[in-house]
């Protein structure tokens, strides 16, 4: 009768175990970030973006349109939807890694080729419901080479 209990018991621990594991990712420093710790994870609504290139920025017009920023332990994804229309469509998404405030996003999906496999490196601060990124973008296959700022507002469940 004891065998059959330990090896429930056994069982029992493992599937705790792995189920646990699943819900942590283990960062660089050795911290854990879960869902509970992780104030990024979450829906973000574009409220603000900025782009400089050479001399010139560029404030992006979001007054027609939704650019939406969604992230969870360990994947992010984005789109972007013209609104009252069919065009301007586009999104992508990936992996990404958090050490501090430091954020590296991996866009693995994306419409444009020359982006697939590219890593982006980011600042990120969270201040209450905003959610603030900037970094510099640089892919010359794509004619890409600019510094960005994005301020997010957390879209409420």
């Amino acid at each position: 009768m004891k065998r059959p209990f330990s090896f429930l018991l056994l069982i029992v621990t493992l599937a705790t175990s792995i189920s646990c594991g699943e819900k942590e990712k283990t960062i660089e420093n050795g911290d854990i970030i879960t869902e509970e710790n992780n104030k990024i994870i979450g829906t973000w609504l574009l409220v603000y973006g900025e782009t400089r290139t050479g001399d010139s920025i560029e404030i992006k017009d979001l007054s027609k349109t939704k650019f939406i920023k969604i992230l969870n332990k360990d994947h992010f994804a984005f789109f972007n939807q013209l609104e009252g229309t069919d065009e301007g469509f586009y999104g992508g998404g990936g992996s990404y890694a958090l050490n501090g405030n430091s954020y590296v996003e991996r866009l693995d999906y994306v419409g444009i080729k020359e982006l697939r496999g590219e890593e982006f490196s980011f600042e990120l601060e969270v201040k209450g419901d905003s959610l603030i990124q900037s970094g510099f973008e640089d892919v010359p296959e794509a004619g890409i080479k600019r510094h960005i700022v994005e301020k997010y507002i957390r879209i409420k469940e």
